[in-house]
């Protein structure tokens, strides 16, 4: 039997009379490293660009971090380990990460989007995207307001970004992806079954290749087969992330975009592609997500004390692991080698499909005494 799938007002309190129903824009930043390289070195615009690790003729170590729209027409994409992106187009630019070039552009674009919604209606999250709620529930106000970013962005940055717009976050979320580059797809309220029914579930956040091959297995394909899908077998057999996943093909999603101020931890995860147990793509694996959660460290402004690593392996078996050193850190050798000891009890076990990192036990940095070009040197 399956559940009515209006999308429900919260009972707990009573709605903001200033927002009425919702209107949340996720604004992303089209393939963002890549961009503003071609920005920086205009020759290069039109060209496959594949911003990651050295390739060293096919031989590098290493993942894609980001490419080009024309890279990716050869099959290049992120977190692809970059001897194979070389495979793929030998003829592509490759260039190194310039990671405190890409912040202080992301600083800039955050500092835009900031000045289109309330303080507390704003949500950074990652160096290229944001959710904002914006005070109109008018499909033509909330379009203006979209292209005026889009405009002021191309206008002082030279970058374009692909927005979403819906009644909340997942649906903003989707949307963003319709269209790309330089996309605006608009869904108000009435119109969320309608676009979310024919796309294939892998669209939902969470819903990755096994679970996707899962869900075909029991006739689901489409987010309109999961939506009518008898919501008591979900949960048989996905237990409380069946419910969830029911919930979000009915389109209702009801976390708010706000920022939280106090960072616990940062991380990274990356599923494969294929499930694979070669430790050189593992341990390159471990390199970028190091490097990545480095740089989301420096941008919060922390140091770390504790660092984790978690496989999941194929079967979806999933164990995790962690060290504490005695002293503040943020060291991005010292992270990479501790990760790699401790993953390398599960090299060889079985495939893996996913690792994730993890820095906690933080403390504020002392930024008058630490510069942000120490930490990615």
């Amino acid at each position: 039997m399956a559940r009515n799938c209006a999308i429900p007002k919260r009972a707990d309190k009573p709605p903001d009379s200033s927002y009425g129903t919702r209107t949340i824009l996720l604004v992303d930043m089209d393939g963002f490293f890549s961009s503003i390289e071609m920005v920086e070195h205009p020759e290069l615009v039109g060209l496959p660009v594949v911003v990651g690790a050295d390739p060293k003729e096919g031989t590098g170590r290493g993942v894609v971090s980001t490419c080009s729209y024309e890279a990716r027409d050869y099959g290049i994409h992120s977190g692809m380990p970059i001897s194979k992106a070389y495979r793929l187009c030998p003829d592509a630019r490759f260039l190194p990460v310039a990671m405190a070039l890409y912040q202080m552009v992301s600083g800039r674009i955050m500092k835009i989007l900031r000045s289109y919604a309330p303080v507390d209606k704003f949500q950074k999250v990652s160096i290229d995207e944001a959710f904002l709620e914006i005070k109109t529930d008018d499909s033509a106000d909330a379009t203006l307001i979209a292209r005026s970013i889009k405009e002021e962005i191309l206008e002082k940055e030279k970058l374009t970004c692909s927005i979403g717009i819906g009644p909340n976050k997942l649906v903003a979320k989707i949307a963003s992806d319709v269209e790309k580059p330089d996309g605006l797809t608009v869904v108000m309220s009435g119109e969320v079954q309608e676009f979310l029914d024919p796309m294939p579930v892998t669209k939902i956040p969470g819903i990755g290749k096994k679970t996707e091959k899962t869900l075909k297995s029991m006739g689901i394909e489409t987010i309109r087969n999961l939506r009518t899908y008898d919501v008591r077998k979900l949960v048989s057999g996905f237990g409380k992330w069946g419910h969830q996943m029911h919930d979000l093909a009915c389109g209702i999603d009801e976390s708010e975009v706000k920022e939280d101020f106090t960072v616990k931890s940062v991380g990274r995860e990356l599923t494969f592609d294929e499930d694979t147990s070669d430790p050189r793509v593992i341990l390159d694996s471990i390199d970028a997500l190091a490097g990545e959660t480095i740089a989301a460290l420096i941008e919060t402004g922390y140091l770390f004390r504790t660092v984790s690593v978690k496989v999941r392996f194929e079967d979806f078996d999933t164990h995790t692991r962690a060290r504490s050193i005695g002293f503040m850190s943020s060291d991005l050798k010292l992270v990479a080698d501790i990760l790699k000891e401790l993953v390398s009890e599960f090299i060889g076990e079985k495939k893996i499909r996913l690792i994730g990192v993890r820095l906690s036990n933080l403390r504020k940095a002392d930024t008058r005494q630490t510069s942000i070009y120490e930490f990615i040197r």
